[in-house]
């Protein structure tokens, strides 16, 4: 018979429901990626319906995966992490089951109304004035149960992880305010604030730091917690932890106008972003160098931990990824990439490479611990599930960057007479080999979470909540 938990132990209950969601959500996003991926191999797919046309389903594939899959591994990880590194439960379970149930409601305001083309039509932020609201709510009682835990802690150090992730909590609540600040017209239609130039300036400095801080600084938590704890090793540097913290919340803010080269923006706004983004590399790779040492003296363990697999992986990929954007930047070399798949290729190398797999494998660490078990039911299925993110992964930005050359370079051949040498129709046909691998690459991926749900349910059903509860109150108690 199930116990009610001690009021020292954690809440892990708010945590259950969002690792679970992850893992419903990455499939739903994600099966929703590989859809509308074959429809641009095969445009009958679209059937003849507004509602199913890639225009409308891209944003909310879009949504799904940032905001439903990514989001519930943030706030899944960030709950568990700052109670353990606190020592002390959430300051409110009522604020963390509204947090949970009002998060789940604006994905489902999304799947209602970006298929129906109810849209702000900005990237990354398209939900309309009513759901932005709800969002913002939700996202406040967020900040208050996260760092009102961390005002009630029993230790009296904070650990990095929840720098990084009180960084995220943070801007991402003033990008998302400032962006959606617009004049609602009726219920699903509103305009924005700003106008021309400054609506495009600001919505790039919320676009490029949604990823800053969304996908990278939440998920950059997740590594400084998860990599020493599944490695068993200190993390390599804490002081360099700490450097890499103030470097990356100082510069990446700085770095949205490189989305708007050669456009109506200032042309010094377009070299400030530019210059910023290319020394963002700095503090980017001292993070990915301070996970990836973190391993020194436990690189072996990669020989049987196919979790450790995953989060190496991860570090790996946001290594390349944060090479390749600010080389991308570069105003030289965007004139080439810009609006071509190679932008697509860079930023699903993020998205699946980094964000992806650091939250399966942090996922993969912590269901045991949240339901009472040694491990996972099955750990050469993480395994096959590893090889199947990674060869899928790595099609799908191959597959990408081999489009995005060929499409910069079509465009932008001349014949002597100053005239196009190819139409846009003859590029989308050299395109269209790059989409059926990628439509492959994207099938692949999504399939590994497929056995992802199953490894989950089967360790779900053998659960004994009942100890991982009691194991929880002994770390509280076992700490004092």
């Amino acid at each position: 018979m199930s116990t009610a938990p001690s009021p020292t132990a954690y809440n892990y209950k708010v945590v259950r429901q969002f690792a679970i969601m992850t893992v419903v959500w990455g499939i739903i996003g994600m099966g929703l990626g590989v859809f509308i991926a074959a429809q641009l191999v095969w445009p009958d797919l679209n059937f003849g319906l507004p509602w199913t046309t890639f225009g409308r389903l891209r944003p909310l594939h879009t949504n799904l995966v940032i905001f439903a899959f990514g989001g519930c591994a943030l706030f899944g990880t960030s709950y568990y992490v700052v109670q353990r590194t606190c020592q002390a439960r959430l300051i409110s379970d009522g604020l963390a089951a509204f947090h949970f149930w009002g998060w789940q409601a604006v994905i489902i305001g999304a799947i209602v109304t970006l298929p129906m083309g109810y849209t702000t039509t900005k990237e990354y932020a398209e939900l309309e004035w009513p759901i932005a609201i709800l969002l913002a709510i939700v996202w406040i009682a967020y900040g208050a149960v996260f760092f009102g835990t961390i005002v009630k802690r029993k230790t009296r150090h904070i650990y990095v992880a929840n720098w990084f992730y009180g960084a995220f909590i943070v801007v991402t609540a003033m990008l998302h305010i400032v962006n959606h600040i617009s004049l609602p017209v009726s219920l699903f239609k509103s305009y924005s604030a700003y106008a021309g130039a400054t609506d495009a300036m600001i919505q790039w400095w919320y676009g490029h730091n949604a990823v800053g801080f969304f996908l990278t600084t939440g998920f950059l938590g997740m590594m400084y917690y998860f990599v020493p704890k599944q490695a068993e090793r200190p993390i390599y540097s804490y002081r360099l932890s700490i450097v890499h913290f103030w470097a990356l919340i100082t510069l990446y803010i700085w770095a949205g106008p490189h989305h708007l080269h050669y456009t109506a923006l200032p042309d010094w706004a377009q070299s400030l972003g530019m210059v910023m983004s290319i020394i963002l590399l700095v503090p980017s790779w001292g993070g990915m160098i301070n996970g990836m040492m973190t391993l020194s003296g436990a690189w072996h363990k990669l020989r049987t931990d196919p979790i450790l697999r995953f989060l190496v992986l991860s570090l790996a990929f946001y290594g390349m990824s944060t090479f390749e954007g600010p080389m991308m930047a570069i105003k030289t070399v965007n004139s080439l990439s810009h609006y071509t798949d190679w932008t697509i290729g860079h930023v699903h190398a993020g998205a699946l490479g980094w964000v992806a797999m650091i939250s399966i494998g942090a996922v993969y660490h912590m269901i045991p611990k949240l339901y009472g078990r040694a491990q996972m039911h099955s750990v050469a299925l993480i395994n096959t599930h590893f090889w199947l993110a990674t060869v899928g992964t790595v099609l799908y930005i191959a597959a990408m960057w081999v489009n995005g050359i060929t499409q910069g370079l079509m465009w932008r051949a001349i014949n002597d007479d100053g005239t196009l040498t190819y139409s846009f129709v003859e590029a989308l046909q050299a395109s269209h080999p790059g989409y059926i691998v990628r439509a492959l690459g994207g099938g692949i991926f999504a399939s590994g979470m497929l056995l992802m749900a199953y490894n989950v349910f089967r360790t779900i059903r053998a659960a004994n909540t009942e100890e991982a509860e009691a194991a929880a109150q002994i770390a509280v108690v076992g700490a004092h």
